[in-house]
């Protein structure tokens, strides 16, 4: 587990580039090594004791920490301004371990209705089965989420954007009311980064990421992250060693090369969603467009408080439902059909197919995600090119 070091006072640009990158470098390396040692020899018996017992800093077995992955640890520590973080194989096991290692039997957790499928199913099928009470609330009514943390709850789960139709939750706003209610509030931050929100500054106790995702950028290293207060994140970190769910040093080494350009692709990856979302919501053939930077989306406000930019992702729906889904995916030049987002390379595809693949078109409906909807992930690609792509593809469908 990452522990907080001295934080300069340089933009998150810079951050990106040398957080977690000073430590010590085998025969004067400028790149953090990929260590794929499983374990960690000493002299002696008493210092490896200390180090075991956390007393002296140090490395004893891969399952618990590694010199490459706390590299990477620190760097997304240092970007969200938080006191601590610790890693796992994947988003989904960053979501599933903090949220196992907070909540016990006979707890309730209160969430919106339309997070990310996999998180969607940890609140529906696996907590009934623990005897976790779980409150899902329309993302667009805080006067009920926050009506429902009065009733009681142990932890108050957000999501911002959400996973696929880009609602905006008023962190601020909940974590100001679940805290006067003694309430935990987890955000996941996977479609913003820390590039464009910073859920911490805005009263969160933790921030989740699915590190696969923006924070990598390159679609080929797995990995997940929570960040926030020490004493919370040492309990996490604590039912990942014994559960398992390690970051592997490969993967650490390919987020942190990702993320050292986060800030270049954030900022392209903004100014072009934001055209491509202006573009779609004057075509004939887009019903509505999803997309926050959109001044008439409903959260466009809020977006604005709290985020430094709208992010890489918006969805939009079709005319003519899921039949013309299938006939205009196939007709995009520059997108991979693909269940990922935050590439550097356009990813597109409905709900039935990525984000809610293990959801039945009844509980997408229940979400509020319509069947004809189509989650378009901007890469870095030059934008004209990428709004001629959706132009032409359009235009076969017509």
């Amino acid at each position: 587990m990452n522990e907080p070091k001295h934080e300069d006072a340089a933009g998150l640009g810079t951050r990106a580039v040398w957080a977690g990158e000073r430590g010590e470098r085998w025969m004067g390396a400028t790149q953090v090594p990929v260590a794929l040692s499983v374990s960690y020899s000493y002299e002696t018996v008493e210092e490896w004791l200390e180090v075991a017992l956390g007393k002296k800093a140090g490395y004893i077995y891969g399952r618990n920490t590694n010199p490459t992955v706390a590299a990477f640890e620190e760097k997304i520590r240092d970007l969200e301004g938080a006191e601590a973080a610790t890693s796992f194989a994947s988003g989904m096991a960053a979501i599933s371990n903090t949220l196992f290692t907070l909540l016990s039997p006979g707890d309730r957790v209160v969430t919106i209705k339309d997070t990310y499928g996999g998180t969607n199913k940890l609140f529906v099928e696996f907590f009934p089965r623990f005897q976790i009470d779980v409150t899902l609330c329309d993302t667009a009514d805080a006067t009920a989420i926050e009506g429902e943390i009065t009733n009681g709850c142990k932890l108050l789960y957000l999501e911002t954007p959400t996973n696929p139709t880009i609602r905006i939750v008023d962190i601020a706003r909940l974590a100001a009311w679940a805290h006067r209610n003694g309430t935990l509030v987890v955000v996941d931050n996977t479609f913003a980064t820390p590039m464009n929100q910073r859920p911490l500054e805005l009263g969160a106790d933790l921030v989740i990421h699915s590190a696969t995702k923006f924070l990598g950028g390159h679609a080929d290293a797995l990995g997940g992250v929570v960040c926030g207060a020490k004493e919370l994140v040492q309990r996490i970190y604590h039912f990942r060693e014994i559960n398992g769910a390690c970051l592997e040093p490969m993967s650490a080494y390919l987020l942190l090369r990702g993320m050292k350009t986060l800030h270049l692709r954030i900022r392209q990856q903004n100014e072009s969603a934001l055209r491509i979302a202006e573009f779609l919501a004057s075509h004939a053939q887009v019903a509505k467009v999803f997309y926050p930077g959109l001044t008439a989306h409903e959260n466009h406000e809020v977006a604005r408080r709290q985020m430094s930019g709208f992010g890489g992702v918006l969805s939009f729906a079709l005319h003519g439902g899921f039949d013309r889904v299938k006939s205009f995916l196939p007709g995009l030049r520059y997108a991979n059909l693909a269940a990922n987002l935050g590439a550097v390379e356009t990813v597109a595809g409905p709900p039935a197919t990525t984000s809610h693949v293990e959801s039945t078109a009844e509980e997408r409906a229940a979400s509020g995600i319509p069947e004809a909807l189509i989650r378009y992930s901007v890469g870095i690609e030059d934008v004209e090119d990428l709004i001629a792509d959706l132009r032409q593809a359009l235009e076969r469908i017509s």
